[in-house]
Formats: C-alpha cells, structure tokens, sequence
C-alpha cells in the first residue's frame, strides 16, 4: 500500500470521525438546550396556572416578564409542533412543544382554555449550538487544507518512485525533475548527480571491458594461428591447453560483466526446448558423446535469449562433467524444466555460495575453469525471470532450471 494511499484512508477516517463528533456535539447540545428550557417550564408552569386559578391576569403578566416569557398567538399549534413532554396537574395540563424553526413553546391548558408561552431570545441558546457548528466546520476544514498540503507534497514521490525503477531497470539517462529547494528538491539533486556518476562509470567500464576484449582476443588468435603453424613437439598440447584457458576467462569475464552492469542485450525469441539443448551442446564441443544421456520426455516452448540461455546450459552441463565422479551425466527434459544430474560428492556450503564469481569446488575432474560458470548461469537466468534449483539425494546431484508457464 502507497504512502499517499494511507494518507488517505487515514484522512477519511478523521473525517469520518470529524462527522461523527459534529453529529454527536448538535445532538448533545440540542438535548442539554431542550432539558434547559424544559426545567425552567416546569417551575414556571405551577406558579402561572396558580394565577390562572385565581383568575389574576396582573400577576400572570409579571410573571411571564419575570421569567422572560411571552405570549404566543396559539392558532393551530398543537398541528405543526413535535411535542416533546406534557404531565398533567390538579390546576390542568402542561405541554412542551418544538416548532418547525426550532423554538421551544410552553401550552397551558387552564379549563379547556389553551395558553401558549416561550422564552423569549431563544436564539441565544441556538447561537452556542451553533459556536460548536463552527469549530467543528472549522476543523473539518482545516483537516482538507491539511490533506492537501501533504497530498500536494507527497505527489512527486510519485513520480520519483517510478524515475527510480527505471534506473533501477536499466535505463541510465533517466533523471528526476527539479522539486524547489526544499528536501525533496535536494533529494532530486543528489539522485540526479548520483546518476550522472553511475552513467559515466559504467560508460568507462564498457569502454574499458570492449578494450580490454580486443587487445586480449587480438594477441590470443595470434598466438592460435602462430601454434598451428609451429612444428609439432611435446609442449604444443601446453600451450593450446594455456591459450584456450585464458581465451575461455577473457569470454567468461566479458559476459559476467556485460550481465552484471546490464549492458548485455537479450533478444527475446520462441523457441523449442530441443533448439535449446542443440545450442547448448554445439557451444559445449563436446566429443565424446557417451558422456551424456539425454531423456526428453515432453517437449515445450521457450520464451527467451537463445544464445544466453545455451551458454546458461552449457555452462550446467560443462559443470557437471567437470566434478561428476561416475559418467555420464543424466539431462531429463520434463514439466518445463531441464535437470542436469550427476554422481558426485556432497557440496559443503548451499548452492548461493558457488553462485558467486571465482567459487570453484575442490574435487574438479580436470582442475580447469574459473569459478565463474554458476554465476553466469545464475545472472542469465534472473534476467529471464526464471530459476535455478539444486537438490542432492543418494550421491546424486541435480541442478534444474525451471521454465515459466506461458
């Protein structure tokens, strides 16, 4: 969940909450004005029915101006109002009423006769209920201009959330636009000069890794032609078994780092998982075909880099060769997966360890390679999107890439 979707859930919580509180505070202060104006009619209603019995108009007028009352034309009343209590009493009845404006009304019934009175400025207990109103619609508003100001500096977190995932994905030359000079806006500063470094590290080392690949690859296919052109003697097989070596690390270098930087281009394709395995063991060289049994027992579609993905499998199955102690070694294409299994001695660290550059194991048939085959295999892999897995049972061990559906 975003940050500016919490924001506003928690703003509409409090505006929940505003609206209740508001709802709750007119109620209570509708209900304390009411229980106010009830009590004060209940004391004054004795004192003026016992005028009304003596039939001691005077009195009755002093009194309503003693307790502010005033009289109130009583027409069709009793229709329009909400009454809200009456009791009855030995001098007649009492009832309280609630108009349509909202005003409080005290009927006396004095021998069928109806008398309507209220107090007057009524207004004054509204205009306190009405304060509250106020402050409420006040803070409401305040909690609007509030969720604005944080929305309004939150909304280039956006956008600079996704400027990130592009570079994070690649695209080098993307850069953030200026945000003021606030913190943000010097966040978007120091991004934007770290970006410009990392750009032009990375265009110095892909300069560097092109020279460093020409003026080895140019020597070695000298020193190849210069070899084959040499008398035949015993130390021919050295130097062809030292040339190939270092041709090998110089393209294994090359490719770990293309993959490492991102530089390297995948050109996605379909292909057949049999295309794959053809690729692979083209790339492997391999002359003794007795060292591998291959069972398929499905065939499906791959989605990917062919070139990458057999030097990915060629590098397994060269792996497995390298350290299998009893040949050959099994390849089992089934369920979009192709398992690389053989014989050797259980690893003493878990498969990440020797997913790491230079990592080799110590039981190498041949002593050769770098330690850097898994790793390469496992760059490759994650670019694509799909797995590596590794499970040993009974002396037998299987490395398994797992192919997404489509």
């Amino acid at each position: 969940m975003s940050i500016f979707t919490k924001l506003l859930l928690l703003f509409l919580a409090s505006l929940g909450v505003m609206f209740f509180v508001g709802k709750e505070t007119h109620s209570l202060a509708k209900t304390n004005i009411e229980a106010l104006l009830r009590e004060k009619y209940l004391q004054a209603s004795n004192e003026l029915f016992k005028d009304l019995a003596n039939n001691d108009m005077v009195a009755f007028q002093k009194k309503l101006d003693a307790w502010g009352f005033e009289s109130v034309p009583y027409d069709i009343y009793e229709q329009k109002a909400r009454r809200i209590y009456e009791e009855q009493s030995s001098f007649g009845e009492m009832k309280i009423y609630e108009d349509a404006q909202g005003y409080y009304t005290l009927l006396l019934r004095y021998l069928d006769e109806p008398l309507l009175v209220r107090v007057k400025n009524q207004e004054e207990y509204f205009d306190q209920q009405a304060r509250l109103g106020y402050l409420i619609d006040a803070d409401v508003a305040l909690l609007v201009v509030i969720f604005l100001l944080i929305a309004k500096l939150l909304l280039p977190l956006k956008t600079m959330t996704q400027t990130l995932k592009r570079f994070g994905e690649g695209d080098l030359h993307v850069r953030m636009s200026q945000q003021g000079s606030n913190e943000l806006g010097r966040l978007v500063e120091s991004f934007n000069a770290m970006a410009s470094n990392i750009e032009n590290l990375l265009s110095s080392r892909e300069r560097l890794l092109r020279d460093i690949g020409h003026e080895l690859r140019t020597p070695l296919a000298k020193s190849k032609l210069a070899l084959e052109m040499m008398p035949s003697n015993p130390h021919q097989k050295i130097l062809q078994k030292a040339i190939f070596q270092i041709d090998r690390l110089t393209n294994e270098l090359l490719q770990i780092e293309r993959l490492g930087a991102n530089m390297a281009e995948f050109k996605t394709e379909r292909f057949e998982v049999e295309t794959l395995l053809s690729e692979a063991l083209t790339k492997l060289m391999i002359e003794d075909e007795s060292l591998l049994e291959i069972h398929i027992e499905d065939s499906f579609t791959i989605e990917g880099d062919l070139n990458y993905l057999a030097i990915a499998l060629k590098n397994l199955i060269d792996n497995a060769l390298k350290y299998a102690v009893h040949l050959p070694v099994v390849i089992d294409v089934q369920n979009r997966t192709i398992a690389v299994k053989n014989q050797g001695e259980a690893l003493s660290r878990p498969l990440a360890y020797y997913c790491e550059p230079f990592v080799r194991g110590n039981d190498a048939r041949d002593g050769t390679g770098f330690g850097l085959g898994l790793s390469i295999v496992q760059k490759i892999l994650q670019k694509h999107g799909f797995s590596l897995r590794q499970d040993y049972r009974e002396g037998c061990y299987t490395y398994a890439i797992e192919f997404k559906q489509y």
